[in-house]
Formats: structure tokens, sequence, C-alpha cells
């Protein structure tokens, strides 16, 4: 759990995961957003997909900053077999964090030797690269909620996602879930797809105990620490 209290916006930075993701994406974009996580300190740099890697590894080489992309993304109904050649692909051209859809389809039909299989493939392919399972939770039961997870940690996955980003965010009680059911692994807690006011309800999250936050608005965010400080919702500054 990150501690508000002791955060500078340039620390408070490795709290993000940066990203830039809409169907029409340039090379420009993604070339401004990467140069946009470095400039905040940021995680990781997100691509929806391994085709912008080679830009990506070109904008962050020197840097601490993770080239990352997302995996059978938005949807995660592709093939178990088409989800693990886009993680190697992945790995191969440089990515050290990938992000994988679940198969609601397969979960939801409670097909769960098929929805358990598409998990392994993915984390065999992944090999050492930093591993994230997206829910999606604004689709799924609490019962659902609570069953990806525990196959998350059994399994041994490094996060637990909320959302895509793509479709509605999480609820807090659907976070306080995941939190919840992964209270005693070392799965931790990613949030994306947080709703609208971006920053207060960024800050919420993080106080409530995600260790990230993706989104395409890390910077407006990370920019109103001092301002969540000034009406009080964020701690004040603690050397």
């Amino acid at each position: 759990m990150v501690d508000l209290s002791r955060v500078t916006e340039w620390t408070l930075g490795k709290c993000f995961d940066h990203s830039v993701l809409p169907k029409q994406t340039t090379e420009d974009d993604i070339r401004a957003g990467c140069r946009e996580a470095v400039a905040y300190n940021c995680a990781a740099f997100y691509s929806a997909s391994p085709y912008w890697t080679p830009v990506v590894i070109e904008e962050l080489v020197g840097t601490d900053v993770r080239p990352a992309t997302g995996i059978g993304f938005p949807f995660g109904s592709q093939p178990s077999k088409v989800k693990a050649l886009e993680t190697e692909m992945a790995v191969a051209a440089g990515c050290t964090a990938v992000d994988t859809v679940i198969n609601q389809g397969a979960l939801k039909s409670g097909r769960m030797a098929e929805f358990k299989q598409d998990l392994l493939d993915f984390k065999a392919a992944a090999g050492d690269a930093l591993t994230k399972v997206i829910l999606d939770t604004c689709y799924l039961t609490d019962q659902e909620i609570i069953t990806a997870c525990e196959l998350i940690a059994e399994i041994g996955f490094d996060y637990a996602k909320t959302a895509t980003g793509q479709f509605e965010g999480p609820t807090m009680e659907q976070f306080l879930l995941m939190k919840e059911t992964l209270k005693d692994t070392p799965v931790k807690l990613k949030v994306a797809g947080v709703k609208f006011p971006r920053p207060q309800n960024a800050y919420c999250f993080l106080l409530a105990g995600a260790d990230l936050i993706g989104t395409r608005a890390a910077v407006p965010i990370i920019k109103a620490l001092g301002q969540m400080r000034q009406i009080g919702l964020v701690p004040a500054y603690q050397e």
C-alpha cells in the first residue's frame, strides 16, 4: 500500500502505468506518451498491442520506465494460443510487462478448464515479464470476481487488474472485494478505468490500497497531488 504522506510528484509517478490506447493512435501519439511517462517517472508505458513496441522501446531506452503492452486487448476472447503467441511476440520485442484480458465468456459460461488454461498459457508465454490479469469487473458478479482472483493467486500472477479502461471502470466495492480476496497472497492490485473526476477517484483507490493506477491521464492526476493535499483528500507531506 502506498503511503501518500511520503510521496512527491516525482516519486508518485511510480504508482502509475501511463498508456495510449485508442484505436486511432498514431506513432506521434505513442512517442509523446512515452516521453510523458519518462518525464513524470511512471512505472510503465502501455500500448494496446505489440505493434507499437519497437517505437516504445526506442523511446524508453536508457530509462527505468517499463515497455509494456496489452494482450488480447480489449475483449480477451481470442483463442488461448493466439493470446500466448501475442505474449511471446511482445516479450521478444522487449516488453517487460504484459497485461492480458481474461476470457469473460468462458468464465461466465462455467467453462473453467478453458478459462484456467488461457491464464496458464499466458503465464508460460510471459516468461520473466511482469504479469497483470485484467478482469473488467463491470461485467462480473461478485462471485465471478472472487473466482477469477483466486485463480490469479493460484497461478502466481504479479497483479490483478480491475479493467481495460475501455468500458466501465470498477466500483470501490468491487475493488475492495478484489483486495479482500487477495489479502493473504503476494498478488498486487492495479486499478484501471478510473471514472471522472479522475484525480479524486484515482487518489481514493490509492488510499484504499491500490498498488498501481493504469490510465491515459497519468500526467494530470500526478500534477493534482498538491491540490488533493490542499483539500485534505491526501495527507500532508512528511519528510
